[in-house]
């Protein structure tokens, strides 16, 4: 099985929203642009939620079988370990293995050294095609690199080997996850991450570096765009550069991960990819959520009074919300409104404040990361929640096929 060039992660909490989702696939397609859709969910999400894996196959293979897309499509087990991987084996063909947690602890003695050996014939100024630059690597930076990633890399391996023990070889698609670390990865240490890769008999078609700067849930890149497009370029060069050299698959490419609405560096990375004919993995988080939101405040009535309840219980739980995520959202709570004066707002009011128009100047970054995080709160209000995305489910979709096609395949893809 392999992964097509383009692919896009639409997470989608509550598995209500998977054939708008699609909707924006179909159009991008007639629009000239075929983007495989991987819908994911993580363990994280399916505990707080109390769901499991299989519900996002059946909403996968439900919208694909509605809408009639004959293209690839997949199901990820996103950011799994071998703690939890076994609960995503029957559902998934996409697994993500998150190995972070692993970064940084130092493999054995002789493991480190006997790495260093096979590879300090690339020792000297490595050049890598595509890159103006040469990198000076010695002895000691190949074992710098070892120490900080080869254990890392080894406990992916288990992982992989564990679920092609499951569901055989060639049956699944591999992504190596190594974002959620401290520091972004130099060129040298992405490629001896890469040869550690191959090592390990990984099959890895696409890998999902850390690139300088803040990818926070659901909201625009903070950081220097100039510095991200220079280490986008230069991750692809370094990937097309071991695949000759280790022998890793050909159509492994660049994952991005939070990589929805990170809209100041959509044309860096459109324009790099086009650069040098390469693939791309991009992954939403969970902004369809948000999009269910605005249009059930659009929607008015009840609608309306359900998203102004997520907000004011969200507000009232804000440290037990944002605690799981402190990393990856940045919030002002000096600038979030009360609940109080949200509830006054009208439809419109909500749906400017929580849509991603950065030329609105209602849009308001720190009311939408709250609400991001706050997914719990419309889980626990149960039946209540899922009724109304049935009973509005046009004008929620509406906003849902709407984000994804404007705001992210047509930036990129199109």
């Amino acid at each position: 099985m392999q992964i097509e060039k383009y692919s896009m992660g639409i997470g989608d909490r509550f598995a209500h929203q998977g054939k708008a989702q699609l909707q924006a696939m179909i159009q991008a397609q007639a629009a000239g642009a075929t983007v495989a859709p991987v819908w994911n969910k993580s363990h994280r999400e399916h505990t707080i939620i109390h769901t499991a894996p299989a519900s996002v196959r059946a909403e996968a293979d439900a919208a694909v079988k509605a809408l009639g897309w004959k293209e690839a499509y997949h199901v990820d087990a996103d950011h799994i370990g071998l703690k939890n991987v076994d609960l995503f084996l029957d559902a998934s063909d996409f697994f993500t293995l998150d190995v972070a947690d692993f970064t940084g602890q130092a493999a054995g003695e002789d493991d480190i050294r006997a790495f260093v050996e096979k590879y300090s014939k690339y020792a000297g100024e490595l050049a890598v095609p595509g890159i103006d630059e040469t990198f000076h690597v010695t002895k000691n930076r190949i074992e710098d690199i070892a120490a900080k990633y080869l254990l890392a890399v080894r406990e992916a391996g288990k992982i992989y080997r564990h679920v092609e023990g499951k569901k055989g070889k060639g049956n699944f698609i591999t992504e190596v996850s190594m974002d959620e670390t401290d520091n972004p990865q130099t060129p040298e240490e992405m490629f001896f991450i890469l040869a550690a890769v191959a090592d390990e008999g990984i099959p890895a078609q696409t890998i999902a570096p850390k690139f300088t700067g803040r990818f926070n849930k659901g909201v625009d890149y903070v950081g220097d765009v100039a510095q991200f497009a220079k280490e986008f370029q230069q991750d692809i060069a370094v990937i097309a550069f071991a695949i000759r050299e280790f022998g890793l698959p050909a159509n492994l490419k660049l994952s991005v991960h939070s990589g929805s609405d990170k809209f100041s560096i959509y044309g860096p990375i459109r324009e790099a990819i086009r650069k040098f004919g390469a693939g791309l993995h991009l992954k939403t988080a969970g902004t369809t959520w948000l999009e269910e939101l605005i249009g059930l405040a659009e929607a008015g009535g009840q609608g309306l009074a359900i998203a102004k309840d997520v907000y004011a219980a969200a507000l009232g739980r804000f440290d037990e919300l944002c605690g799981p995520y402190a990393t990856v959202i940045d919030i002002d709570r000096n600038k979030l409104p009360s609940a109080e004066i949200v509830a006054g707002w009208g439809g419109q009011d909500y749906a400017a404040a929580l849509r991603h128009d950065q030329a609105c100047d209602a849009y308001n970054p720190n009311f939408r990361q709250l609400l991001h995080v706050g997914y719990k709160v419309a889980a626990e209000m149960g039946e209540r929640y899922l009724d109304a995305l049935k009973e509005f489910e046009e004008v929620i979709a509406k906003n849902v096929t709407e984000n994804i096609l404007e705001r992210h395949l047509k930036r990129i893809f199109l």
